[in-house]
């Protein structure tokens, strides 16, 4: 088994962006007041999805890729998958905070949600292909 290196420095690069993504929800609750919930702002509920929406998907594919990557899979294609990965969560919170049906909410929000999708099928393919 290797140490998964190039997940681990994506991780951190990662790490950093969600720290960010707080930072933004917690300016907008003290500048709002709203210390539980969204209270009704609709900035805040944007911000604080976007937030939700990155801790719900980056810990797995992390994981699964790192795994991928710590059973001697291929790095050209761990590197590939976590630079679609952090694009893709770079590009979600612009689409969330976009107009209804404009081509920044379909570029951005969509774009960063497909490009999470597909990192996800496809590493987790790629590990049980290595696993198999």
């Amino acid at each position: 088994m290797v140490f998964p290196s190039l997940t681990a420095a994506y991780a951190s690069v990662l790490a950093l962006l969600f720290a960010g993504l707080s930072i933004w929800v917690m300016a907008r609750r003290l500048s709002a007041n709203v210390l539980h919930g969204d209270g009704g702002d609709a900035v805040l509920l944007h911000r604080a999805r976007s937030q939700a929406n990155f801790a719900e998907y980056v810990p797995l594919i992390l994981i699964v890729v790192g795994l991928f990557e710590a059973h001697g899979g291929s790095r050209t294609l761990v590197h590939g998958l976590l630079l679609v990965l952090l694009v893709g969560r770079v590009l979600h919170p612009f689409g969330m905070t976009a107009p209804a049906n404009s081509p920044r909410q379909y570029a951005c929000r969509g774009g960063g949600i497909l490009a999470t999708f597909a990192v996800l099928i496809v590493s987790a393919l790629a590990l049980l292909l290595r696993l198999s």
